[in-house]
């Protein structure tokens, strides 16, 4: 029963994989798997998964091998020689599932999406590890620009500095305050005449003395002048 189950198989999977699908003998074939990745611009990667039958199934494992395509271009985010033996250990769950039944379309199927994954995941941690470098990069530049921490001892170290830097403007304020005002004091001398030098009684006695003589000199002159 187990070869005839094996011939219907094959049989669904020509039909389902015409162009994909290569006997290499009567209980073993290789089907080309396309993987398809949203926003690639990578050429997509192809597999080779080759499926043996052993005498027994579908009651017991196929045999299978997983390589690249020859002349595959290669992708950055997956290699096949290297990738091969954690994809095909991710089919283990599968095939417990499905033993007793065909089941190679399902593990085509797991396969194709398990690597496709695989190229997702790899390509987004690429990115997060980008955003996070650039995170970083900028949480260094606003450290330049980010001021101490606030605490009660940077407080009062501040409260310090500025009472006694308002302290020092007080007091040049008032120095330079104080020097105005003797300026403003200080007037150029003015010649005074002698009434208001006696007026303000600033006159000396030897000033007042001689204005007394002045006045009489001026009187005689006018007597000798009138005979």
């Amino acid at each position: 029963m187990g070869r005839e189950d094996q011939i219907e198989e094959r049989e669904v999977l020509d039909s389902i994989f015409p162009d994909e699908i290569t006997d290499i003998s009567e209980t073993e074939y290789r089907i080309s798997i396309a993987l398809d990745i949203p926003d690639d611009k990578e050429e997509p990667p192809i597999m080779l998964l080759t499926v043996r039958y052993p005498e027994e199934y579908p009651d017991k494992a196929p045999f299978l091998e997983l390589s690249a395509s020859q002349n595959a271009i290669p992708h950055p985010h997956l290699n096949i020689a290297e990738d091969k033996e954690q994809l095909l250990r991710g089919l283990d769950a599968t095939i417990e599932e499905n033993l007793g039944i065909a089941m190679v379309f399902t593990l085509v199927s797991t396969l194709k999406e398990a690597a496709e994954q695989l190229v997702l995941d790899r390509k987004a941690a690429i990115v997060k590890a980008h955003e996070e470098a650039v995170l970083a990069a900028e949480r260094e530049e606003n450290k330049k620009f980010q001021g101490t921490p606030v605490t009660r001892e940077t407080f009062l170290k501040w409260r310090e500095s500025f009472l006694k830097e308002m302290e020092e403007g007080r007091i040049r304020e008032e120095e330079e305050r104080l020097a105005e005002l003797k300026k403003a004091r200080i007037k150029e001398p003015t010649k005074l005449t002698g009434k208001q030098l006696w007026e303000r009684g600033l006159a000396a006695a030897g000033q007042d003395e001689a204005d007394d003589d002045t006045v009489i000199e001026e009187i005689q002159k006018l007597e000798v002048g009138e005979n």
